[in-house]
């Protein structure tokens, strides 16, 4: 996720101040992963120095001054661009998990063992957002669906692999 873009998209509504900037990108996209509060306040510093916001307004009081962002054309350009462009769909033709399978079956492990305890762990987390989504917003549970979609599609994965696991190790060894 481009955190540059999705602040820029939230101040397309209107100026704010990095604490509601924060809190906002947390209510919408940071269920899972907040932002730190550095790490707005650094990205609001890279989009002013980059032309993409401008600081509307400053306010005084007991702590340091509160600036206020403001999105400029060229920062509503960009946004626009980056909305339009697709992102790269992930093949992962080289994945961790894959690599595992084969080091295991070169080094004489249990491959069948390694991909049991994965699927043990892709089920388990699987139960958790489908819990997760039950009680979660619309928003939440379209969250919970893409990430429910990609562990289905692992689990396939496994179980294939797992079904090919003594002619992999043939392969393999050779």
């Amino acid at each position: 996720m481009s955190i540059s873009h999705t602040l820029l998209g939230l101040l397309e509504a209107g100026p704010r101040h990095g604490y509601d900037l924060k809190r906002t990108f947390d209510e919408k996209f940071g269920h899972d992963r907040p932002l730190a509060y550095g790490q707005v306040y650094a990205t609001m510093s890279r989009l002013l120095k980059n032309g993409l916001v401008e600081v509307d307004g400053t306010e005084s009081g007991n702590g340091p001054d509160r600036k206020t962002y403001a999105i400029t054309d060229a920062g509503i350009t960009d946004v626009e661009q980056w909305l339009a462009a697709p992102e790269k769909p992930e093949p992962y033709l080289q994945s961790t998990l894959y690599t595992k399978v084969v080091l295991a079956l070169l080094t004489g492990r249990p491959a069948d063992r390694l991909l049991d305890t994965q699927r043990s762990e892709h089920l388990r987390l699987m139960r958790n957002l489908t819990d997760r989504k039950r009680r979660g917003d619309l928003a939440d549970q379209l969250i919970c669906d893409h990430a429910l979609f990609h562990l289905e599609a692992d689990l396939r994965w496994l179980e294939l692999t797992a079904a090919r696991l003594d002619r992999l190790a043939t392969e393999v060894r050779r």
